[in-house]
């Protein structure tokens, strides 16, 4: 019949054309390579989300201290000195050099909370009195002293006296830096009115001035903020860089 296959001799079957009738075999999916595909999968995906976890757990403290200081103000609290909001974190390139004339790599600084003075031009009576306050409040943290560093920024070149030099370098020494008066400006600022060696600026660990004394500070109210910092930050805030 017109469009049937028909045998031929020999017993092959032919097509509609007389050509050998062809199989193609198509391979099935293996099920175990695709169980294996799944299964690296999951475990990247659950390697992400421990990373995740993990970063999450380690900043947390840090997280928290910030929100319990700046966002949950109990009613009648109120802080002495102003806190600086934004943040305003230390410039890499800040142009700091120790009183030899070597670069000093701003990042050094970072590690520790930081009692913040500048000096411009001669240390008059009241910058003697800063600087004795800078070094009394350090000492009136008691034991957790050790977690602030004293840090004078001079913004001239002009030589200090021995005796002032002698203070500075008493132990426990402050660490002594110059810095030009208008890099310095780009990140530390005063209130409105006043000198920008008017000031104790305050720096948390990570580099960040946050805090800004008044002029002619009260020490004990004062001290207060900074235990405030200073227990805020315990569980993540150790002392040394």
């Amino acid at each position: 019949m017109s469009g049937s296959n028909s045998s031929v001799p020999g017993g092959k079957a032919v097509g509609v054309a007389g050509d050998p009738l062809s199989f193609t075999v198509h391979s099935m999916p293996d099920p175990g390579a695709a169980v294996a595909d799944a299964q690296s999968q999951r475990r990247t995906a659950l390697g992400r989300l421990k990373m995740l976890l993990v970063l999450a757990v380690c900043a947390s403290p840090v997280i928290a201290s910030y929100f319990t200081y700046f966002v949950i103000r109990p009613q009648g609290r109120t802080n002495y000195s102003a806190l600086i909001d934004p943040v305003r974190e230390l410039p890499a390139a800040l142009p700091l050099t120790d009183l030899q004339g070597q670069p000093v790599a701003a990042s050094s600084l970072k590690g520790q909370w930081l009692l913040v003075t500048a000096v411009d031009g001669p240390c008059d009576e009241a910058c003697e009195r800063r600087l004795f306050m800078q070094r009394q409040l350090r000492e009136m943290m008691g034991r957790d002293r050790d977690r602030i560093d004293k840090v004078v920024l001079f913004t001239d070149q002009a030589p200090l006296p021995p005796a002032l030099l002698a203070a500075l370098t008493t132990t426990p020494a402050a660490t002594v830096l110059r810095v030009p008066a208008q890099a310095l400006a780009g990140w530390l600022a005063p209130e409105s009115g006043q000198r920008l060696d008017a000031h104790l600026y305050v720096v948390d660990p990570m580099g960040n001035w946050m805090m800004r004394a008044p002029t002619e500070p009260d020490p004990a109210k004062l001290k207060k903020d900074l235990e405030r910092l200073l227990r805020g930050s315990a569980s993540w805030d150790q002392a040394g860089r």
